[in-house]
């Protein structure tokens, strides 16, 4: 592991030299394949006072938020590096909906710089498109941050075990009572074999975590024991 991160660094140090990268956010001079300049990337805000059960960003870290005493959480534990707020969100905004992909590059290189859990999955499965949307859109966000995570951990990512049968309206502008009722019967779930015993549900941003919710219930109701939520942003409480 050590060897092939020192080749890395160099080959990217390598092409730095002859390349130089510039920071996606201000412009300046960047860090190689991370197109971040050293104070754009030190501006990332880490999430790391937050709840144990839903990363919730809170003052202190907790392993219950008050939410999740009230009403506990579907999945088994959360796993959110970083809080949706600049200047992350608008790497992620370039990313989502505005195709672009070096921007997707140094969310997935951020999200593979940070501590992992220790108790991983047997497979990530990332939170899928209607094929309707995925037509306009290109690319499934969340597919293309699973697969560099999931090569960096050495974990198998299981692309088609999640689909999405019903378009749903955007979740945006949406509260938390009105993105449950949209997301409410949209995916289904297909092994090939018989279910992991644990895996994690990836999205790009956790808000209100209802479609998180809901592709963990359907995994669970497929036979998978323990879900676990991943995602690369979590927004503040809303």
């Amino acid at each position: 592991m050590s060897v092939n991160f020192t080749t890395h660094k160099l080959v990217d140090e390598a092409l730095d030299a002859l390349l130089p990268s510039h920071c996606l956010l201000c412009g300046a001079r960047g860090q190689g394949a991370l197109s971040l300049c050293r104070d754009c990337a030190a501006e990332l805000p880490r999430n790391t006072a937050c709840c144990a059960r839903c990363a919730l960003p809170l003052e202190a870290p907790a392993p219950l938020c008050g939410r999740c005493i009230k009403r506990e959480p579907p999945w088994s534990a959360a796993w959110v590096p970083f809080r949706y707020e600049w200047p992350l969100a608008q790497l992620e905004a370039r990313f989502k909906f505005g195709g672009d992909l070096a921007a997707g590059r140094t969310l997935s290189l951020a999200w593979i710089a940070s501590a992992s859990p220790v108790d991983l999955p047997q497979a990530i499965v990332p939170v899928p498109l209607h094929h309707s949307r995925l037509r306009r859109r290109g690319y499934n966000q969340a597919q293309e941050l699973a697969k560099p995570l999931a090569k960096h951990l050495g974990v198998p990512m299981l692309h088609g075990a999640l689909q999405r049968t019903r378009a749903t309206a955007a979740q945006t502008e949406l509260t938390a009572v009105q993105r449950r009722r949209n997301v409410r019967g949209a995916f289904t779930v297909r092994f090939d074999d018989a279910p992991p015993e644990h895996v994690a549900v990836l999205d790009d941003v956790f808000t209100t975590g209802a479609t998180l919710g809901e592709c963990v219930r359907m995994l669970k109701r497929a036979g998978v024991s323990r879900v676990d939520a991943w995602a690369l942003a979590r927004a503040p409480k809303t």
